[in-house]
């Protein structure tokens, strides 16, 4: 499966972003998904991830509250809306995707990655 995200950008603290993560190659609906997060000189954290047959979606405790993960499988996509953002959310967002339905949030459980968008967030 090949994943584009997309929607990053600059925003002031407080400001809002979605970010979308296009799948294509497969059928994307048997995929659990998900998004990390990597920021200069750090390991990459999870952010939020959403089931493939249930739903359920999990998230870092630091974005909890402030982010939401949706996918609709019609248009192959998955979504991040991030609100209230602050500094620290500044980082290169990845979507990722399994097989399995399981959200883990060590990266070396998920075998398919895109390309990041950088999310850069001023105070």
């Amino acid at each position: 499966v090949q994943l584009q995200a997309s929607g990053g950008g600059l925003v002031q603290a407080g400001g809002s972003l979605r970010l979308s993560c296009a799948a294509s190659g497969r059928t994307f609906s048997p995929l659990t998904t998900g998004w990390f997060r990597q920021a200069p000189g750090k390991e990459p954290e999870f952010v939020a991830g959403v089931a493939r047959s249930d739903r359920r979606t999990a998230y870092a405790q630091s974005v909890k509250g402030r982010f939401t993960i949706s996918r609709d499988n019609a248009e192959n996509t998955v979504y991040l809306q991030m609100n209230s953002l602050k500094p620290d959310d500044t980082a290169l967002y990845y979507c990722s995707a399994r097989d399995g339905e399981p959200i883990y949030q060590s990266p070396t459980r998920w075998p398919y990655w895109g390309q990041g968008t950088q999310v850069t967030v001023s105070s």
